[in-house]
């Protein structure tokens, strides 16, 4: 069995999978988002590389959501997002983390340097969306806790994102688990953009 949350606005709903950051997707209400949700299952299992139950999803919460949510992005801490993790479960959410950083570099080392215009994220190109998403991630890093100078490389951005992550964002703004699963759900966003613009 797999929980899911609901993040509800006026607009966009929500439906994210608590223990698999990352496997988060929006639909037009509740039943659209868990539909959008059982449709990604195959494309976030390539990603993260281990199978996820699609079959038995429990919906064991819903909070409300903001303008952020109905813009297009998941942006609520929820009451499953709070406590201390145990540290194995804390390494299990940072690598499936990490599984989706080196999914999205395969995805832009493969992809087209021009990509097809449309709707979907703007006119941006594969490199335009990879500084993106590398400038995004510092600023989440300093929600989770970690202030990273401009100009860092980007894997060692990772690595220090990741260290903190590890240890469960002890100072961050950001609870760990939602810290994980907003990076990670941001990573596979813009992954999946740049595959759908490459056909």
């Amino acid at each position: 069995m797999t929980d899911v949350y609901l993040e509800v606005g006026a607009r966009w709903t929500f439906a994210c999978a608590i223990d698999w950051p990352g496997w988060c997707r929006r639909g037009k209400g509740e039943e659209a988002a868990i539909e959008e949700l059982v449709a990604y299952a195959t494309r976030y299992t390539e990603a993260i590389g281990q199978p996820v139950d699609a079959r038995d999803l429990r919906v064991i919460g819903r909070v409300p959501g903001d303008k952020t949510t109905d813009f297009g992005a998941p942006h609520i801490i929820g009451p499953t997002d709070d406590g201390p993790l145990a540290p194995d479960e804390a390494h299990r959410i940072t690598g499936l983390v990490v599984a989706c950083w080196d999914a999205f570099d395969r995805g832009v080392a493969t992809a087209p340097a021009t990509l097809r215009k449309g709707p979907r994220g703007g006119g941006r190109d594969r490199d335009q969306i990879a500084d993106h998403v590398r400038e995004a991630e510092r600023a989440y890093a300093s929600k989770a806790g970690v202030r990273i100078p401009p100009r860092t490389p980007w894997p060692d951005q990772r690595r220090m994102l990741a260290e903190v992550l590890r240890a469960g964002a002890p100072d961050g703004s950001w609870p760990m688990r939602y810290a994980a699963r907003r990076i990670a759900w941001h990573v596979l966003d813009h992954l999946w953009e740049i595959e759908d613009k490459s056909t």
